[in-house]
């Protein structure tokens, strides 16, 4: 069973509620509370956010455009549509639109799909070449991207619910270690295998576009055996459904970097969400960061494979949403 839908089994089951499961996928439920009141999840969303809060944030440029408004420091970018939207709308800009401005913002820039999750497509684009061929894979299946200035720093994950500030951690992008004998393209199907058997779903091509860039920019291919001990980044992008890791510091996030996360939540109309940022150090006074998006389905199989003291947080949240659902 999915990780998600098995928690919220396990907890609501703990609570006296009914659950039912879709067998064949195991994506959505149904809940009955004790007390009659009733529930349903689809995968990692449930009934906690506002129908138009999660709209909103499942836009990455609308959600920009309202947190630079409310004084949040944002990711510098605009939005590039495929010809079919272009048509309908008032100011249109297209794909060639979008890689006049990302000659204008500098390259690198950071390229991704307006509306999708799970890290699909994003990719840091240090060319022409580059910015095309993501544009035009986006453009297959949705109807836009954006196009934003890079920031380096690190990545960073605050996942709030209800005012409180449940857990913290950095994502670090897919990488492998050398052992001197295999190559890269068997260092990365090994670590899917191994992801594959802890998280729920792992997105680990080793054909990816993206893979075969970064490698190139590095000098190696697939086929290249690495020596012992030497680790290759093979990404950009620090989404843990693409391979990468993460690193607890809910313990030790600063009080500023928390306040920041709930009051985020809070302007979006949000109860539950888990807003990315980039910054140097979470565990130091607030001075400065950037928002790179808000997340109101927030995956937490990936958080939960880090330990017990990790799965007993998530089970922890699950039981306050599931409380807070029951109550309401």
């Amino acid at each position: 069973m999915r990780i998600t839908a098995s928690i919220l089994q396990k907890i609501a089951t703990q609570m006296g509620a009914v659950v039912f499961i879709e067998p064949e996928y195991e994506l959505i439920g149904h809940i009955t509370f004790s007390n009659g009141k009733k529930t349903v999840f689809y995968n990692t969303r449930l009934n906690v956010n506002g129908f138009g809060s999660s709209h909103l944030v499942s836009d990455k440029g609308f959600c920009n455009y309202f947190l630079k408004q409310f004084g949040y420091k944002v990711t510098e970018g605009n939005t590039f549509f495929n010809e079919k939207i272009c048509a309908k709308i008032p100011n249109p800009r297209n794909i060639h639109d979008g890689w006049n401005y990302a000659q204008e913002l500098g390259l690198p820039v950071i390229v991704k799909p307006l509306s999708m999750s799970l890290g699909i497509l994003v990719t840091k684009v240090y060319d022409q070449a580059e910015y095309y061929q993501v544009a035009e894979k986006t453009f297959q299946t949705q109807s836009g991207l954006l196009v934003e200035r890079f920031y380096s720093g690190n990545d960073f994950r605050i996942l709030v619910f209800d005012h409180e500030v449940v857990a913290a951690y950095q994502r670090i992008p897919l990488s492998v270690i050398g052992d001197g004998k295999s190559t890269i393209m068997q260092l990365v199907e090994n670590k899917r295998q191994k992801l594959v058997e802890i998280n729920e779903k792992i997105l680990i091509d080793s054909e990816d576009f993206r893979i075969h860039q970064k490698l190139q920019r590095q000098n190696l291919t697939l086929e290249t055996v690495l020596p012992q001990d030497t680790l290759v980044y093979l990404l950009d992008n620090a989404n843990l459904s693409n391979g990468g890791h993460s690193v607890d510091f809910t313990d030790s996030i600063h009080p500023d970097f928390q306040k920041l996360a709930i009051h985020i939540t809070q302007d979006l109309g949000l109860r539950l969400a888990g807003v990315d940022i980039i910054t140097t150090d979470i565990t130091q006074p607030l001075e400065d960061y950037t928002v790179l998006e808000v997340n109101s389905a927030p995956g937490l199989g990936h958080f939960m494979s880090l330990g017990e003291r990790q799965a007993q947080r998530v089970e922890k949240l699950y039981f306050k949403v599931l409380q807070a659902l029951e109550n309401e």
